[in-house]
Protein backbone atom coordinates (compact mmCIF):
# COMPACT_ATOMS: atom_id res chain seq x y z
CA UNK A 1 0.00 0.00 0.00
CA UNK A 2 1.71 3.14 -0.99
CA UNK A 3 1.95 5.83 1.64
CA UNK A 4 0.31 9.25 0.82
CA UNK A 5 1.88 12.70 2.33
CA UNK A 6 -0.74 15.91 2.29
CA UNK A 7 -0.21 19.34 2.43
CA UNK A 8 -2.23 21.89 4.88
CA UNK A 9 -4.49 22.73 1.68
CA UNK A 10 -6.21 19.56 2.20
CA UNK A 11 -8.29 20.74 4.94
CA UNK A 12 -10.01 23.31 2.50
CA UNK A 13 -10.35 21.18 -0.26
CA UNK A 14 -13.92 19.12 -1.12
CA UNK A 15 -13.22 15.26 -1.01
CA UNK A 16 -13.82 14.84 -4.24
CA UNK A 17 -10.97 17.22 -5.19
CA UNK A 18 -8.62 15.19 -2.83
CA UNK A 19 -9.75 11.83 -4.86
CA UNK A 20 -9.03 13.21 -8.20
CA UNK A 21 -5.72 14.67 -6.71
CA UNK A 22 -4.36 11.37 -5.90
CA UNK A 23 -6.18 8.64 -7.96
CA UNK A 24 -3.54 7.60 -10.59
CA UNK A 25 -6.30 7.44 -13.47
CA UNK A 26 -6.92 10.89 -13.44
CA UNK A 27 -3.31 12.08 -13.49
CA UNK A 28 -3.54 13.22 -17.81
CA UNK A 29 -7.48 14.28 -17.56
CA UNK A 30 -8.24 17.38 -18.72
CA UNK A 31 -8.89 20.27 -16.69
CA UNK A 32 -10.25 23.74 -16.84
CA UNK A 33 -7.61 26.29 -17.59
CA UNK A 34 -6.30 28.31 -14.36
CA UNK A 35 -8.36 31.35 -13.67
CA UNK A 36 -6.80 34.68 -14.22
CA UNK A 37 -8.39 35.97 -10.94
CA UNK A 38 -6.72 33.65 -8.82
CA UNK A 39 -3.37 33.60 -10.31
CA UNK A 40 -3.32 37.01 -9.86
CA UNK A 41 -4.02 36.69 -6.52
CA UNK A 42 -1.11 34.10 -6.23
CA UNK A 43 1.21 36.89 -7.81
CA UNK A 44 -0.04 39.28 -5.50
CA UNK A 45 0.40 37.25 -2.58
CA UNK A 46 3.81 36.35 -3.27
CA UNK A 47 5.00 39.73 -3.90
CA UNK A 48 3.42 40.46 -0.30
CA UNK A 49 4.75 37.67 1.64
CA UNK A 50 8.48 39.27 0.01
CA UNK A 51 7.77 42.80 1.09
CA UNK A 52 6.78 41.63 4.40
CA UNK A 53 10.04 39.32 4.63
CA UNK A 54 11.84 42.32 3.82
CA UNK A 55 10.36 44.53 6.51
CA UNK A 56 10.39 42.25 9.28
CA UNK A 57 14.33 40.72 8.07
CA UNK A 58 15.37 44.86 9.20
CA UNK A 59 13.36 44.92 12.10
CA UNK A 60 15.08 41.44 13.73
CA UNK A 61 18.84 42.19 12.17
CA UNK A 62 21.04 39.07 11.82
CA UNK A 63 18.62 36.35 13.34
CA UNK A 64 17.08 36.59 10.38
CA UNK A 65 17.46 33.58 8.30
CA UNK A 66 15.88 32.04 4.86
CA UNK A 67 15.80 28.79 3.59
CA UNK A 68 16.79 28.95 -0.49
CA UNK A 69 13.74 29.02 -2.82
CA UNK A 70 14.08 28.59 -6.42
CA UNK A 71 12.35 26.60 -9.19
CA UNK A 72 16.11 24.47 -9.66
CA UNK A 73 15.59 23.79 -5.67
CA UNK A 74 14.04 20.13 -4.97
CA UNK A 75 11.74 20.28 -2.04
CA UNK A 76 13.66 17.53 -0.22
CA UNK A 77 17.21 20.06 -0.60
CA UNK A 78 15.02 22.83 1.14
CA UNK A 79 13.70 20.66 3.72
CA UNK A 80 17.14 19.50 5.21
CA UNK A 81 18.50 23.11 5.13
CA UNK A 82 15.27 24.19 7.30
CA UNK A 83 16.20 21.04 9.56
CA UNK A 84 19.73 22.33 9.50
CA UNK A 85 18.84 25.45 10.85
CA UNK A 86 16.13 24.11 13.21
CA UNK A 87 18.72 21.95 14.98
CA UNK A 88 21.32 24.79 14.66
CA UNK A 89 18.56 26.60 17.09
CA UNK A 90 18.50 29.71 14.51
CA UNK A 91 15.83 32.22 15.80
CA UNK A 92 13.58 33.24 12.55
CA UNK A 93 13.63 31.03 9.46
CA UNK A 94 11.60 32.31 6.51
CA UNK A 95 10.23 29.76 4.03
CA UNK A 96 11.05 26.94 6.23
CA UNK A 97 9.81 23.61 4.15
CA UNK A 98 8.98 21.39 6.94
CA UNK A 99 10.64 18.00 7.63
CA UNK A 100 7.84 15.72 6.35
CA UNK A 101 6.02 13.32 8.59
CA UNK A 102 5.17 10.20 7.10
CA UNK A 103 3.44 8.91 9.83
CA UNK A 104 1.43 11.44 9.99
CA UNK A 105 0.72 11.79 6.09
CA UNK A 106 1.96 15.39 6.09
CA UNK A 107 4.10 17.29 4.06
CA UNK A 108 4.67 21.39 3.89
CA UNK A 109 5.84 24.71 4.55
CA UNK A 110 5.33 27.76 6.13
CA UNK A 111 6.15 30.94 5.69
CA UNK A 112 8.17 31.96 9.07
CA UNK A 113 8.93 29.60 11.92
CA UNK A 114 9.82 32.11 15.20
CA UNK A 115 11.98 30.60 18.20
CA UNK A 116 10.54 31.00 21.92
CA UNK A 117 11.97 29.74 25.23
CA UNK A 118 9.71 26.74 24.52
CA UNK A 119 10.46 25.97 21.12
CA UNK A 120 9.18 26.82 17.41
CA UNK A 121 5.99 28.77 16.66
CA UNK A 122 4.55 29.08 13.06
CA UNK A 123 3.50 32.41 11.39
CA UNK A 124 1.63 32.70 8.16
CA UNK A 125 2.06 35.43 6.01
CA UNK A 126 -1.53 36.60 4.04
CA UNK A 127 -2.94 39.22 1.77
CA UNK A 128 -5.94 39.75 3.74
CA UNK A 129 -7.63 41.11 7.12
CA UNK A 130 -6.45 39.20 9.96
CA UNK A 131 -7.99 42.14 12.60
CA UNK A 132 -11.13 43.99 12.99
CA UNK A 133 -11.50 47.49 14.90
CA UNK A 134 -12.22 46.01 18.68
CA UNK A 135 -10.53 45.04 21.14
CA UNK A 136 -9.19 41.61 22.61
CA UNK A 137 -6.69 40.11 19.97
CA UNK A 138 -3.58 39.44 21.20
CA UNK A 139 -0.65 40.87 18.79
CA UNK A 140 3.09 41.86 19.44
CA UNK A 141 4.86 44.33 16.71
CA UNK A 142 6.36 42.55 13.73
CA UNK A 143 9.92 43.70 15.29
CA UNK A 144 8.92 40.98 18.09
CA UNK A 145 7.33 38.65 15.99
CA UNK A 146 7.15 35.86 18.82
CA UNK A 147 4.03 34.98 21.37
CA UNK A 148 6.28 36.11 24.47
CA UNK A 149 6.14 39.58 23.24
CA UNK A 150 2.09 39.96 22.49
CA UNK A 151 -0.66 42.06 24.21
CA UNK A 152 -4.05 42.33 24.61
CA UNK A 153 -4.78 44.40 22.10
CA UNK A 154 -7.02 47.69 22.74
CA UNK A 155 -7.84 48.33 19.13
CA UNK A 156 -8.16 45.01 17.40
CA UNK A 157 -10.01 42.00 17.48
CA UNK A 158 -9.55 39.04 15.75
CA UNK A 159 -10.89 38.44 12.84
CA UNK A 160 -12.02 34.83 12.35
CA UNK A 161 -9.93 33.24 9.23
CA UNK A 162 -10.81 29.40 9.20
CA UNK A 163 -8.14 28.72 6.70
CA UNK A 164 -5.82 30.52 8.30
CA UNK A 165 -5.78 28.53 11.55
CA UNK A 166 -6.19 25.04 9.28
CA UNK A 167 -2.75 26.12 8.24
CA UNK A 168 -1.31 27.34 11.73
CA UNK A 169 -2.79 23.73 12.89
CA UNK A 170 -0.99 21.91 10.14
CA UNK A 171 2.16 23.45 10.73
CA UNK A 172 1.80 22.73 14.48
CA UNK A 173 1.48 19.08 14.42
CA UNK A 174 4.71 18.79 11.50
CA UNK A 175 6.79 20.51 13.99
CA UNK A 176 5.43 18.14 16.70
CA UNK A 177 6.23 15.19 14.66
CA UNK A 178 9.54 16.34 14.21
CA UNK A 179 10.28 17.42 17.97
CA UNK A 180 10.71 21.42 17.51
CA UNK A 181 7.06 22.65 18.51
CA UNK A 182 6.93 24.74 21.73
CA UNK A 183 5.84 23.06 24.81
CA UNK A 184 2.88 23.78 26.24
CA UNK A 185 -0.38 25.26 24.60
CA UNK A 186 -0.56 25.36 20.82
CA UNK A 187 -0.27 28.80 19.29
CA UNK A 188 0.47 30.51 15.71
CA UNK A 189 0.92 33.93 14.28
CA UNK A 190 -0.72 35.69 11.36
CA UNK A 191 0.44 38.56 9.62
CA UNK A 192 -2.11 40.48 7.29
CA UNK A 193 -2.67 42.74 4.52
CA UNK A 194 -1.83 45.69 6.82
CA UNK A 195 1.25 44.04 7.63
CA UNK A 196 1.31 46.44 11.31
CA UNK A 197 0.99 43.37 13.67
CA UNK A 198 1.48 39.46 14.58
CA UNK A 199 -2.07 38.48 15.28
CA UNK A 200 -1.69 35.30 17.51
CA UNK A 201 -4.53 32.07 17.72
CA UNK A 202 -5.12 29.99 20.60
CA UNK A 203 -5.29 26.73 18.69
CA UNK A 204 -6.31 24.75 21.76
CA UNK A 205 -9.47 27.95 22.71
CA UNK A 206 -12.80 26.55 22.06
CA UNK A 207 -13.63 28.82 19.28
CA UNK A 208 -15.32 26.89 17.14
CA UNK A 209 -18.87 25.43 16.69
CA UNK A 210 -19.88 22.89 19.04
CA UNK A 211 -16.81 24.23 21.57
CA UNK A 212 -14.38 22.87 19.22
CA UNK A 213 -11.00 23.99 18.72
CA UNK A 214 -8.91 24.73 15.63
CA UNK A 215 -6.69 21.95 16.64
CA UNK A 216 -9.65 19.08 16.66
CA UNK A 217 -11.04 20.76 14.06
CA UNK A 218 -8.12 20.41 11.90
CA UNK A 219 -7.56 16.55 12.85
CA UNK A 220 -10.82 15.74 12.21
CA UNK A 221 -10.69 16.91 8.37
CA UNK A 222 -7.00 15.81 8.17
CA UNK A 223 -7.76 12.06 8.86
CA UNK A 224 -10.89 12.16 6.94
CA UNK A 225 -9.13 13.65 3.80
CA UNK A 226 -6.20 11.32 4.21
CA UNK A 227 -8.48 8.62 4.28
CA UNK A 228 -9.76 10.15 0.60
CA UNK A 229 -6.33 10.32 -0.60
CA UNK A 230 -5.44 7.04 0.42
CA UNK A 231 -7.85 4.78 -1.04
CA UNK A 232 -7.56 6.87 -4.24
CA UNK A 233 -4.18 6.63 -4.48
CA UNK A 234 -4.31 2.12 -3.87
CA UNK A 235 -7.52 2.10 -5.80
CA UNK A 236 -9.59 1.82 -3.48
CA UNK A 237 -13.65 2.31 -3.35
CA UNK A 238 -13.87 6.28 -3.45
CA UNK A 239 -14.75 7.51 -0.40
CA UNK A 240 -16.10 11.13 -2.00
CA UNK A 241 -18.93 11.09 -4.68
CA UNK A 242 -18.97 14.88 -7.19
CA UNK A 243 -21.63 17.13 -5.60
CA UNK A 244 -21.84 21.09 -6.82
CA UNK A 245 -21.03 22.88 -3.97
CA UNK A 246 -19.78 26.82 -4.36
CA UNK A 247 -15.64 26.37 -4.79
CA UNK A 248 -16.53 24.12 -8.05
CA UNK A 249 -16.73 26.99 -10.26
CA UNK A 250 -12.90 27.57 -9.53
CA UNK A 251 -12.08 23.95 -9.36
CA UNK A 252 -9.60 22.79 -11.76
CA UNK A 253 -11.37 19.88 -11.98
CA UNK A 254 -15.05 21.16 -11.98
CA UNK A 255 -15.75 19.78 -16.28
CA UNK A 256 -14.94 16.11 -14.87
CA UNK A 257 -17.17 16.18 -12.00
CA UNK A 258 -19.91 18.14 -14.34
CA UNK A 259 -19.85 15.37 -16.67
CA UNK A 260 -20.52 12.68 -14.03
CA UNK A 261 -23.32 15.65 -12.47
CA UNK A 262 -25.17 16.36 -15.54
CA UNK A 263 -25.03 12.38 -16.65
CA UNK A 264 -26.62 11.31 -13.15
CA UNK A 265 -28.49 15.00 -13.70
CA UNK A 266 -27.75 14.91 -9.86
CA UNK A 267 -29.68 17.05 -7.60
CA UNK A 268 -27.00 19.40 -6.56
CA UNK A 269 -27.33 20.84 -10.54
CA UNK A 270 -29.94 22.73 -8.74
CA UNK A 271 -29.43 22.42 -4.98
CA UNK A 272 -25.91 22.59 -3.54
CA UNK A 273 -23.62 22.00 -1.23
CA UNK A 274 -25.60 20.88 2.33
CA UNK A 275 -29.02 21.17 0.68
CA UNK A 276 -27.90 18.27 -1.62
CA UNK A 277 -26.86 16.18 0.72
CA UNK A 278 -30.30 16.83 2.68
CA UNK A 279 -32.20 15.87 -0.74
CA UNK A 280 -30.27 13.07 -0.97
CA UNK A 281 -30.72 11.86 2.96
CA UNK A 282 -34.47 12.09 1.70
CA UNK A 283 -34.54 10.27 -1.38
CA UNK A 284 -34.44 12.62 -3.69
CA UNK A 285 -31.36 11.12 -5.69
CA UNK A 286 -31.80 13.52 -9.25
CA UNK A 287 -33.21 16.86 -10.19
CA UNK A 288 -35.70 14.80 -12.09
CA UNK A 289 -36.96 13.39 -8.64
CA UNK A 290 -36.84 16.84 -7.01
CA UNK A 291 -39.30 18.07 -9.84
CA UNK A 292 -41.63 15.61 -8.85
CA UNK A 293 -41.55 16.74 -5.40
CA UNK A 294 -45.34 18.35 -4.49
CA UNK A 295 -45.31 21.99 -4.22
CA UNK A 296 -45.59 22.92 -0.50
CA UNK A 297 -43.26 20.34 0.84
CA UNK A 298 -41.00 21.16 3.59
CA UNK A 299 -37.81 19.91 2.61
CA UNK A 300 -35.57 21.00 5.30
CA UNK A 301 -33.39 23.00 3.01
CA UNK A 302 -31.03 25.92 4.39
CA UNK A 303 -29.85 27.67 1.29
CA UNK A 304 -33.34 28.08 -0.52
CA UNK A 305 -37.39 27.77 0.36
CA UNK A 306 -37.84 24.49 -0.95
CA UNK A 307 -40.44 25.40 -3.17
CA UNK A 308 -38.12 27.41 -4.97
CA UNK A 309 -35.55 24.32 -5.20
CA UNK A 310 -38.81 22.19 -6.70
CA UNK A 311 -39.52 25.22 -9.35
CA UNK A 312 -35.39 25.36 -10.29
CA UNK A 313 -35.65 21.75 -10.74
CA UNK A 314 -38.77 22.37 -13.22
CA UNK A 315 -37.03 25.55 -14.93
CA UNK A 316 -33.75 23.13 -15.38
CA UNK A 317 -35.58 20.22 -17.16
CA UNK A 318 -37.04 22.95 -19.69
CA UNK A 319 -33.82 24.72 -19.84
CA UNK A 320 -34.43 28.08 -18.77
CA UNK A 321 -32.27 30.56 -17.59
CA UNK A 322 -35.11 32.35 -15.31
CA UNK A 323 -38.55 32.12 -14.06
CA UNK A 324 -40.85 34.84 -12.68
CA UNK A 325 -41.56 34.14 -8.91
CA UNK A 326 -44.35 37.38 -9.45
CA UNK A 327 -46.85 37.61 -12.22
CA UNK A 328 -45.82 41.14 -12.59
CA UNK A 329 -42.33 42.37 -12.45
CA UNK A 330 -41.84 46.15 -11.79
CA UNK A 331 -39.01 48.60 -10.72
CA UNK A 332 -38.55 51.79 -9.74
CA UNK A 333 -37.87 53.92 -12.17
CA UNK A 334 -37.30 57.80 -12.49
CA UNK A 335 -37.35 61.29 -14.53
CA UNK A 336 -33.72 61.18 -14.44
CA UNK A 337 -31.58 58.07 -14.57
CA UNK A 338 -27.90 56.77 -14.25
CA UNK A 339 -26.20 53.34 -14.39
CA UNK A 340 -23.26 52.78 -12.59
CA UNK A 341 -20.52 49.95 -12.84
CA UNK A 342 -17.15 50.17 -10.93
CA UNK A 343 -13.84 48.34 -12.07
CA UNK A 344 -11.45 47.71 -9.00
CA UNK A 345 -8.20 45.84 -9.33
CA UNK A 346 -8.03 43.48 -6.38
CA UNK A 347 -7.63 44.99 -2.89
CA UNK A 348 -5.53 48.11 -4.83
CA UNK A 349 -8.54 50.11 -5.02
CA UNK A 350 -10.81 51.29 -8.13
CA UNK A 351 -9.50 52.58 -11.28
CA UNK A 352 -12.69 53.41 -13.06
CA UNK A 353 -16.25 54.34 -12.61
CA UNK A 354 -18.90 53.95 -15.56
CA UNK A 355 -21.99 55.88 -15.72
CA UNK A 356 -24.78 55.99 -17.97
CA UNK A 357 -27.02 59.18 -17.88
CA UNK A 358 -30.42 58.69 -19.58
CA UNK A 359 -34.22 60.51 -19.15
CA UNK A 360 -34.84 63.77 -19.23
CA UNK A 361 -32.35 66.68 -19.91
CA UNK A 362 -30.99 68.01 -17.15
CA UNK A 363 -28.28 70.19 -18.49
CA UNK A 364 -25.90 67.28 -18.65
CA UNK A 365 -24.21 65.23 -21.89
CA UNK A 366 -26.34 61.97 -21.76
CA UNK A 367 -24.77 59.07 -22.81
CA UNK A 368 -21.70 56.90 -21.20
CA UNK A 369 -18.96 58.23 -19.33
CA UNK A 370 -15.88 56.70 -17.55
CA UNK A 371 -14.17 58.64 -14.51
CA UNK A 372 -10.73 56.82 -14.79
CA UNK A 373 -7.03 57.07 -13.77
CA UNK A 374 -4.23 54.72 -15.41
CA UNK A 375 -1.47 55.41 -12.67
CA UNK A 376 -1.21 52.39 -11.53
CA UNK A 377 -2.80 50.76 -8.43
CA UNK A 378 -2.55 51.99 -5.41
CA UNK A 379 -2.09 55.68 -6.73
CA UNK A 380 -3.48 59.12 -5.13
CA UNK A 381 -4.71 59.86 -8.54
CA UNK A 382 -7.52 57.53 -7.92
CA UNK A 383 -8.48 59.92 -5.37
CA UNK A 384 -9.03 62.52 -8.51
CA UNK A 385 -10.94 60.56 -10.85
CA UNK A 386 -13.16 59.17 -7.73
CA UNK A 387 -13.85 63.12 -6.64
CA UNK A 388 -14.98 63.83 -10.24
CA UNK A 389 -16.99 60.87 -10.51
CA UNK A 390 -19.12 61.93 -6.79
CA UNK A 391 -18.84 65.83 -8.15
CA UNK A 392 -20.75 64.81 -11.50
CA UNK A 393 -23.03 62.06 -9.59
CA UNK A 394 -24.31 65.11 -7.24
CA UNK A 395 -24.43 67.83 -10.08
CA UNK A 396 -26.85 65.49 -11.69
CA UNK A 397 -28.95 64.75 -8.50
CA UNK A 398 -28.73 68.48 -7.57
CA UNK A 399 -30.05 69.58 -11.14
CA UNK A 400 -33.07 66.80 -11.34
CA UNK A 401 -34.18 67.83 -7.36
CA UNK A 402 -33.96 72.04 -8.69
CA UNK A 403 -36.35 70.77 -11.76
CA UNK A 404 -38.55 68.92 -9.49
CA UNK A 405 -37.62 65.28 -11.38
CA UNK A 406 -36.99 62.75 -9.71
CA UNK A 407 -33.60 60.99 -9.96
CA UNK A 408 -32.27 57.13 -8.86
CA UNK A 409 -29.03 55.63 -9.68
CA UNK A 410 -28.58 51.53 -10.72
CA UNK A 411 -26.09 49.37 -10.04
CA UNK A 412 -25.67 45.40 -10.40
CA UNK A 413 -24.77 43.72 -7.54
CA UNK A 414 -24.42 46.81 -5.05
CA UNK A 415 -21.78 44.73 -2.64
CA UNK A 416 -18.57 45.88 -5.11
CA UNK A 417 -19.91 49.82 -5.53
CA UNK A 418 -20.89 50.17 -2.16
CA UNK A 419 -17.70 48.93 -0.90
CA UNK A 420 -15.27 50.94 -3.10
CA UNK A 421 -17.70 54.33 -2.46
CA UNK A 422 -16.42 53.97 1.11
CA UNK A 423 -13.53 52.57 1.11
CA UNK A 424 -12.62 55.91 -1.20
CA UNK A 425 -14.27 58.33 1.34
CA UNK A 426 -11.90 57.06 3.91
CA UNK A 427 -9.05 56.25 2.15
CA UNK A 428 -8.95 59.58 0.46
CA UNK A 429 -10.69 61.99 2.97
CA UNK A 430 -10.09 65.83 3.16
CA UNK A 431 -8.82 65.83 -0.36
CA UNK A 432 -10.46 67.93 -2.86
CA UNK A 433 -13.94 66.98 -3.87
CA UNK A 434 -14.07 63.67 -1.83
CA UNK A 435 -17.41 63.00 0.23
CA UNK A 436 -17.34 62.31 3.92
CA UNK A 437 -18.25 58.57 4.89
CA UNK A 438 -21.80 59.69 6.12
CA UNK A 439 -22.51 61.38 2.81
CA UNK A 440 -21.91 58.16 0.89
CA UNK A 441 -23.64 56.30 3.84
CA UNK A 442 -26.56 58.54 3.34
CA UNK A 443 -26.36 58.16 -0.65
CA UNK A 444 -26.66 54.60 -0.20
CA UNK A 445 -29.27 54.53 2.10
CA UNK A 446 -31.60 56.44 0.29
CA UNK A 447 -33.83 55.61 -2.64
CA UNK A 448 -32.15 57.44 -4.92
CA UNK A 449 -29.66 54.06 -4.81
CA UNK A 450 -31.18 51.16 -6.64
CA UNK A 451 -29.44 47.36 -6.65
CA UNK A 452 -30.51 45.35 -9.46
CA UNK A 453 -29.31 42.48 -8.79
CA UNK A 454 -31.60 42.18 -5.68
CA UNK A 455 -34.68 42.93 -7.77
CA UNK A 456 -33.88 40.02 -9.92
CA UNK A 457 -33.70 37.80 -6.88
CA UNK A 458 -36.85 38.70 -5.36
CA UNK A 459 -38.75 38.70 -8.88
CA UNK A 460 -36.99 35.67 -10.40
CA UNK A 461 -35.76 32.45 -10.46
CA UNK A 462 -32.53 31.96 -11.77
CA UNK A 463 -31.52 27.92 -12.87
CA UNK A 464 -28.33 29.22 -14.33
CA UNK A 465 -26.67 31.42 -11.46
CA UNK A 466 -27.97 35.38 -11.15
CA UNK A 467 -24.76 36.90 -12.53
CA UNK A 468 -25.13 40.01 -15.01
CA UNK A 469 -23.26 38.40 -17.74
CA UNK A 470 -26.23 35.22 -17.08
CA UNK A 471 -28.97 37.34 -16.98
CA UNK A 472 -29.31 40.30 -19.50
CA UNK A 473 -28.68 38.19 -22.70
CA UNK A 474 -32.23 37.21 -21.51
CA UNK A 475 -33.21 40.66 -22.01
CA UNK A 476 -31.68 40.54 -25.48
CA UNK A 477 -28.22 42.32 -24.42
CA UNK A 478 -24.82 41.07 -25.61
CA UNK A 479 -21.03 42.27 -24.99
CA UNK A 480 -18.94 42.95 -27.79
CA UNK A 481 -15.98 41.34 -25.97
CA UNK A 482 -16.39 37.79 -26.44
CA UNK A 483 -13.35 37.55 -23.88
CA UNK A 484 -15.54 39.62 -21.33
CA UNK A 485 -15.19 38.88 -17.51
CA UNK A 486 -14.05 40.17 -14.46
CA UNK A 487 -11.50 37.46 -14.40
CA UNK A 488 -9.98 38.58 -17.81
CA UNK A 489 -10.52 42.16 -17.09
CA UNK A 490 -7.97 41.54 -14.38
CA UNK A 491 -5.52 40.72 -16.97
CA UNK A 492 -6.56 43.63 -19.43
CA UNK A 493 -5.69 45.96 -16.62
CA UNK A 494 -1.98 44.74 -15.55
CA UNK A 495 -0.92 45.57 -19.66
CA UNK A 496 -3.17 48.59 -19.67
CA UNK A 497 -1.03 50.11 -16.97
CA UNK A 498 2.43 48.24 -18.04
CA UNK A 499 2.37 47.04 -14.32
CA UNK A 500 4.83 43.47 -15.46
CA UNK A 501 6.93 46.30 -16.59
CA UNK A 502 6.25 46.60 -20.20
CA UNK A 503 4.79 49.71 -21.42
CA UNK A 504 1.05 50.35 -20.62
CA UNK A 505 -1.21 49.17 -23.89
CA UNK A 506 -3.39 51.92 -24.90
CA UNK A 507 -5.58 49.38 -26.75
CA UNK A 508 -6.13 47.34 -23.69
CA UNK A 509 -7.27 50.86 -22.38
CA UNK A 510 -10.08 51.14 -24.63
CA UNK A 511 -10.94 47.43 -24.18
CA UNK A 512 -11.42 48.33 -20.54
CA UNK A 513 -13.64 51.37 -21.01
CA UNK A 514 -15.73 49.22 -23.61
CA UNK A 515 -15.73 46.79 -21.47
CA UNK A 516 -17.31 49.31 -18.29
CA UNK A 517 -19.62 50.33 -20.85
CA UNK A 518 -21.12 46.96 -21.83
CA UNK A 519 -22.03 46.30 -18.46
CA UNK A 520 -23.36 49.94 -17.57
CA UNK A 521 -25.29 49.95 -20.80
CA UNK A 522 -26.41 45.69 -19.58
CA UNK A 523 -27.46 47.02 -16.11
CA UNK A 524 -29.69 49.52 -17.83
CA UNK A 525 -31.03 47.39 -20.87
CA UNK A 526 -31.94 44.70 -18.12
CA UNK A 527 -33.95 47.23 -15.67
CA UNK A 528 -35.90 48.61 -19.08
CA UNK A 529 -36.27 45.25 -20.15
CA UNK A 530 -38.08 44.16 -16.77
CA UNK A 531 -39.97 47.49 -17.29
CA UNK A 532 -41.47 46.24 -20.00
CA UNK A 533 -44.43 44.01 -21.58
CA UNK A 534 -41.31 41.88 -22.75
CA UNK A 535 -40.56 40.56 -19.61
CA UNK A 536 -44.02 38.65 -19.63
CA UNK A 537 -42.39 36.33 -21.95
CA UNK A 538 -40.32 35.16 -19.15
CA UNK A 539 -42.75 31.72 -18.20
CA UNK A 540 -44.29 32.19 -14.21
CA UNK A 541 -43.36 29.89 -11.65
CA UNK A 542 -46.85 28.75 -11.19
CA UNK A 543 -47.47 27.69 -14.62
CA UNK A 544 -44.14 25.16 -14.85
Amino acid sequence: MDSVLLDAGVVNRCRRRVHLEHDPAMRDAPRAAPDPTGQQRKADATAHRRAVADRVARLVGPDWMEVPAGADLRGSDREQATLALLTAGARFIWAAQLPRDPLGGRRGSIDLLVKSDKGYVPVLVVRHKVTDPGQGARTSPLGEPMPGGSRVDPLRKIRPQPRDQMRLAHAWRMLQAAGYAATGRAVGGVIGLDADVVAWHDLEAPTWPGGRTALSEYDHRFSDRLAVAAAAANGGQPLARPSRILECRSCPWWPICETVLLEKRDVSLVARGEDAVTLRAAGVQTVDELAQVPAGTDLQLVGLPSDDAIALAKAWLRDLTMVRRVSEVSVPRADVEVDVDMESFGDAGAYMWGVMLSGVDVGERQGYRAFVTWEPLPTKDEARSFAEFWEWLTSVRLRARARGLTFRAYCYNELAENRWLLASARRFKGRPGIPTERQVQDFIDSDAWFDLFRSVQEQFLCAQGKGLKIIAPAAGFSWRDPEASGENSMRWYRDAVGMDGGEPQPDQRTRLIEYNEDDVRATMTLRQWMSSPEVKKIPYVGDL
